[in-house]
Parts: structure tokens; C-alpha cells; sequence
């Protein structure tokens, strides 16, 4: 007893309050027991007294060995959780490395010594033993990134960690878990829809034999160039093919910027009958469902654009687009023309009023097209209104505006943005024209709000923002302008209606003119016909002077944005305004039309600011160079060689370096694909 009571921590359980509570209850109920026994006679007591004495010193006994056997399970646990510390630090597959706060290695595991050859490391600074692992950490240091990342070192890749604030470096080999992972990645199922623009067109006046070959040759091509690209090709139809394969396909054909639809065009041009390609491909799905509808979709997209060009999308992703370096050919029809007439008069006929909105700041293109559209409502006999806003206008529009003061029928059907959404019910149909994106209308709001109930009449390709939802799309990229798809429209309209006066027709012809650089750009014949027509319905050529007329300061400001030109590959004529100076936007696109006369010159950019602090681009060029794909990148969007975009929160130096950079690049980029021959 007196042994036990002389170990310093015998009494270690007495420390927890539980126990301490229940010894205190024990002890105070053996007392109690003694007190008793004596209270009944001393032999009792007596009795109890030996009982209390062996029970306490067999507890005592058994809690004293309780301690030591605690004490040595806490031993030998803390001794085998230190040595698998060790073991872990030496055998783990994980390399480690110690530093100082000079980067000098202090300690590196076994593991990661096979790394290093075996060599001598430890005292080294990690700069001399190994400078990409020594760049790595600097990186690493310099992002102030806490989370690991996956890095290439040694031609292996690792999950590399740096603890830096105790100097130590991680990295875990996942090599081989990268290897499935880029696997998987690789063989993802990408679908494809190729369709030949322009098949039906050519073979009409071929003979059967003549059609074959063609055809024959155009699959030849293409199962030549699938089975190069490991693609499944499956003929749908004389003019329609569907394309499968594998992530690592699409990401080399992407690299090729699709070659064979040059390859394609280029030798069946030599026999007279060009054809062009437009491919939808869609991938990043594992629904096959959503990927043929997906692809669908984006063929849609390429077609919308005036074809010869592919269109790869991942589902609500950023669509892709290579080709489309020539001019679309004209493949419309009266046929179609009548049948889009059709439609929309019955689209007129089941809505209680139409509202026709062009795009912000309008031209004359956007104003004749709306004018016309609300020409053709009122000779079916329904409402129309025409959405402007009227405080942001150039001054072409302004003086058309005092001409439209006189008709008093026009002018009282000419409402404000606001007045529009007021007015506006479940029932009404909008009709957009002379642009599909609804963030370039007049009235993003109204396009919103309608968004179940719009037409679409552009001549402009079609671009990724685009209405989900639209009730009829009339969009032709081959057209001179929305001008000439809509007077095509008055033929089928009822004779007996009021046709078109002299303003609306004035307006209209304008808009066409403006459009086709006074008939010098792509005006095909049907342009010539409809300008015939929109003559003989009493355009005034004297009134589309006075439209047309430019100021002092506007002539003035056209010269100096010309005297700043400077050129990029030695084909590109690029000016710049101050970041401090304003320009109207049509002063802009005249100088980008006047730089195209220049000897040499193949595309013009002109950058200014505009009085709403906006940023604007206009682009042009002669064909060659698609200045559509530039000003795509930069936001905007436009024809092949008539393009624009408009940049918010940035002053006109920082667009110019942007633009002069991706100039750069396209070049660059042209010139390899020029010398890059297709496998």
C-alpha cells in the first residue's frame, strides 16, 4: 500500500472530475456503511471497516495497474504513429524536399532522390541542381497560388505542392492518371454534318453523267480526307454526309483549318462547276441525341453565314469558324423571295400590330428596309409601326427625317423605344431588320420582350447571338442589302393596295447604294432589278444627293483620319482618331472605303470614338482578306469584306495595339496555312 501510494502520479485519475465525483460518492457511502455497522453493534462495524480497507486497496491496486498499462499502450502507440512518420517520409510515393529561406535543399526523401540520378543534393541550392524545378517554384511563387497544380518535370507529369511558408516542395508522380485522363479526353465522339452549298444549283444544268462525276469525285475527296483524319464517313444524300470521330480528329482538323474545303473548291472550280462545303461539328457530349442536334444547329449557323465554312461548337459554347474566305455565291430564287412574302403576310395576318426595329444608329439601309416593311403592312391592311429613337442618328438620317416631316401617315407611325414597349402585346410581331443580333437593336428591351414573336430580314451572316425562338428568318448574305430582299417582296403584294412612294422608294434605293459603294460591290443583277424597280416607283436621284451630302467638319475629319494611315504587312492600311476626339461613325467607314483606292492595298481599318464613348472599328477589303473573321474576334461581326465592331471601356490606343497584334497573328497564321498542304 504504501508502494502504490508512493508513485508521483498514482492518483492521476483523481485529476477527472467524473471520477473524482464518483470516488467522493463511494467514499462517502463506505462511511456512511461504517457509521451504520457501529450503529448496530461494534462487530458489524468493525466488519465493515475491513471491508471498506480491502476494497479500497484493491481499487487502488487495479487503477494503478490500469495507469501502467495505459502508460504503455500510449508508449508504444506513439513510438509505432513516430516510425510510420519516418517510414512514411522515406517509403511514401510522394518526392519531398526541404529548403532554407535561401532555397538551399536541407533534406529530400529516398523517394525523390531516384529524381535526381542519386546525386549529392543536400547544402545545394536548388537553382544549381535543377533550374526547371527551380523556375517551377518561382512560378508558383509568383501566382501566390496555395492549391497544387499538375507540372512537366523530368518528362514526367506531377501534382506539384509548395508549402512555402515551411519550405517545402511536394510533388506527386500522376503521370499515368494524366495519360487516362488525356485518353479519355482524346476519345470523346465528336458528329459532324457536311453539306454541298450549292450541289442542287450546279447539277441542274449537267447532264447524268456530268452530275455522277461530280458527285463522284466530291466523295472520293472526302472519304480520302476522312480516312486520313480517322473519320467515319456515311453518305445521307446527293449533297448531304455525316461525319464521326474522336477528339484528337477534330483538334488536328482545327490545326488544318479544314484545308479540303479549299482542296474541293479549287479543283472543281477548274471544271467550271465550284462547289463549297459548309460543316457543322459538334462535340463535348455524351448524348449522341444532343450532338446530332447540336451539330444540326451549327450547320444552320454556317449556312446563315453565306456557307463555304465550318462551324465547330461544343453545346452553349463559343462557336469556332474557319473557311468562308469567299464571297457567297447567289443562289436565292424568286421562288424564295415569294414564299418569305408569303409567310410574312401571314405572320402580319395573325398579329394585332407590327413593329419593324433596325439597328442602333442606323444607316440608310436599316431605315429604307424598315420603311418598305411598313409600306408592305399597310398594303395587307395591318399596323405598323417603326421603332427609332431619334436623339441618336447620323445626319444622313437627320435629313431624312425633315423629309419625313412632309408625310404626315409615315411620321405619325414612328415611335420611341418606350413607346414601342407600351404598346407592345403578347400578340404583336416584330420584325428585325438589317441585323439578327437583338443586343445591336435599337431596343434590346423590345426584342426581349417580343422574343417569341420576331422575323428576321438580314443581309448580313449570321452570327452566334442569334433569337432563340424566331418565327420566320430571311437571311441571305449574297444580297447587296436588306433594301433589295425587301423590294423584291412589292411583286407579290395585292394590286390593288397603295405601292410605294416616292420617299420610301428614294429611302430605299439610298440604302442600296450606300450599301454596294454605288453598285461597285456586290451588286449582282438582281440588285440592278430591284433598283429598276424602286426608279420606276419614283426615286428621286437629286433627293439621294441631298441624303447623301457631308458637312465641312465631316470632310475634314475623313482627311486627317487618312493622313494618320499607317501599314501592317504592307497590305493593310490601318488609322486611328485620338483617344480624346469623337467621330461620327459614318466619317469612320468613309475612310475606310477611301483607303481600299489605294495602290496596294488589300483591307482598311479605321478606329475612332464615338460621341457615346464607345470605341468603333471599320473594316473593308477587296475580297481577298476576310476582314469579317478579324472584326469577329474582337466582338463585332459583318461581311467579308465589309465588317465592324464596337469596344465599350477601352480608349482608342489600347484597341489600336489589340488590333495591330491580331493582324499580326492573322498574318502570320495566313502565311502557314498557305504552306501547310493537306494530307
Amino acid at each position: 500500500m504504501k508502494r502504490l501510494f508512493n508513485q508521483s502520479d498514482s492518483i492521476f485519475f483523481m485529476k477527472d472530475s467524473s471520477i473524482r465525483a464518483n470516488a467522493i460518492f463511494v467514499l462517502s457511502l463506505s462511511i456512511i456503511s461504517i457509521v451504520v455497522g457501529f450503529g448496530v453493534n461494534w462487530i458489524v462495524g468493525l466488519t465493515m471497516v475491513i471491508f471498506v480497507i480491502v476494497g479500497c486497496w484493491v481499487a487502488l491496486r487495479q487503477l494503478y495497474q490500469l495507469q501502467n498499462d495505459t502508460e504503455a499502450y500510449i508508449n508504444d502507440l506513439t513510438y509505432q504513429v513516430e516510425r510510420g512518420q519516418q517510414e512514411a517520409l522515406l517509403e511514401m510515393p510522394i518526392g519531398m524536399i526541404m529548403m532554407d529561406d535561401h532555397d538551399v535543399i536541407k533534406w529530400i526523401n529516398p523517394y525523390m532522390s531516384h529524381y535526381f540520378k542519386m546525386e549529392l543534393v543536400v547544402n545545394r541550392p536548388l537553382a544549381k541542381v535543377d533550374s526547371k524545378l527551380a523556375k517551377l517554384v518561382e512560378e508558383h511563387r509568383q501566382d501566390k497560388n496555395n492549391d497544387s497544380t499538375i507540372v512537366s518535370w523530368k518528362h514526367r507529369r506531377f501534382q506539384f505542392l509548395l508549402q512555402d511558408r515551411y519550405h517545402v516542395i511536394y510533388l506527386m508522380d500522376v503521370t499515368e492518371f494524366d495519360n487516362i485522363k488525356a485518353r479519355y479526353h482524346n476519345e470523346r465522339v465528336f458528329i459532324g454534318e457536311i453539306y454541298l452549298d450549292n450541289y442542287v444549283e450546279l447539277v441542274q444544268g449537267m447532264s447524268d453523267s456530268d452530275a455522277s462525276n461530280l458527285h463522284n469525285y466530291v466523295t472520293s475527296e472526302l472519304s480520302k480526307w476522312a480516312k486520313v483524319n480517322h473519320l467515319m464517313l456515311k453518305v445521307i444524300d446527293d449533297d448531304n454526309y455525316l461525319i464521326v470521330g474522336y477528339q484528337y480528329s477534330l483538334e488536328s482538323l482545327e490545326k488544318k483549318k479544314f484545308k479540303v474545303l479549299d482542296v474541293i473548291r479549287k479543283n472543281t472550280t477548274k471544271q467550271n462547276s465550284p462547289v463549297t462545303l459548309s460543316v457543322g461539328i459538334a462535340y463535348g457530349e455524351n448524348n449522341l441525341t444532343k450532338l446530332a442536334n447540336t451539330a444540326q444547329h451549327n450547320l444552320d449557323l454556317a449556312l446563315g453565314r453565306g456557307g463555304d465554312q465550318v462551324v465547330v461548337r461544343a453545346e452553349n459554347g463559343q462557336a469556332r469558324f474557319y473557311g468562308g474566305k469567299t464571297n457567297p455565291m447567289e443562289k436565292r430564287t424568286r421562288v424564295r423571295a415569294r414564299m418569305i412574302s408569303q409567310a410574312m403576310q401571314e405572320l402580319m395576318a395573325q398579329s394585332d400590330q407590327v413593329f419593324v426595329i433596325g439597328h442602333k444608329n442606323p444607316d440608310m439601309d436599316a431605315m429604307g428596309a424598315c420603311l418598305g416593311v411598313q409600306r408592305i403592312a399597310e398594303m395587307n391592311g395591318h399596323e405598323c409601326w417603326i421603332v427609332l429613337d431619334q436623339e441618336q442618328v447620323h445626319s444622313d438620317i437627320a435629313r431624312l427625317m425633315l423629309e419625313i416631316n412632309k408625310y404626315e401617315d409615315i411620321k405619325d407611325h414612328i415611335i420611341t423605344p418606350e413607346e414601342a414597349a407600351k404598346k407592345a402585346t403578347s400578340k404583336s410581331l416584330l420584325v428585325m431588320v438589317d441585323h439578327s443580333k437583338p443586343s445591336l437593336s435599337i431596343s434590346p428591351e423590345l426584342c426581349a420582350q417580343l422574343d417569341n414573336r420576331i422575323m428576321i430580314i438580314d443581309h448580313h451572316r449570321r452570327g452566334e447571338e442569334f433569337p432563340e425562338n424566331p418565327l420566320l428568318v430571311y437571311i441571305e448574305p449574297y444580297a447587296s442589302s436588306t433594301c433589295e430582299l425587301i423590294t423584291e417582296m412589292f411583286e407579290y403584294q395585292p394590286r390593288e393596295s397603295e405601292s410605294l412612294n416616292r420617299l420610301e422608294a428614294t429611302t430605299m434605293l439610298t440604302g442600296i447604294q450606300v450599301d454596294t459603294k454605288s453598285f461597285t460591290q456586290q451588286a449582282g443583277t438582281r440588285t440592278f432589278d430591284a433598283a429598276s424597280y424602286l426608279r420606276s416607283a419614283g426615286a428621286d436621284g437629286l433627293m439621294i444627293q441631298r441624303f447623301m451630302k457631308e458637312n465641312p467638319d465631316s470632310f475634314l475629319d475623313r482627311n486627317h483620319l487618312i493622313s494618320t494611315v499607317q501599314f501592317i504587312n504592307d497590305k493593310m492600311a490601318l488609322c486611328a482618331g485620338e483617344d480624346d476626339q469623337t467621330y461620327d461613325p459614318v466619317t469612320a467607314a468613309q475612310a475606310a472605303d477611301m483607303l481600299l483606292q489605294m495602290s496596294g492595298v488589300d483591307a482598311s481599318f479605321v478606329i475612332t470614338k464615338r460621341a457615346d464613348g464607345v470605341v468603333g472599328i471599320s473594316a473593308r477589303s477587296m475580297g481577298d482578306y476576310n476582314v469579317q473573321l478579324v472584326m469577329e474576334k474582337m466582338g463585332g461581326g459583318g461581311h467579308l469584306a465589309n465588317a465592324a465592331t464596337q469596344i465599350k471601356g477601352k480608349k482608342v490606343s489600347e484597341v489600336k495595339k489589340e488590333l495591330i497584334d491580331l493582324l499580326n497573328d492573322k498574318g502570320d497564321s495566313d502565311s502557314d496555312e498557305a504552306s501547310t498542304k493537306e494530307e
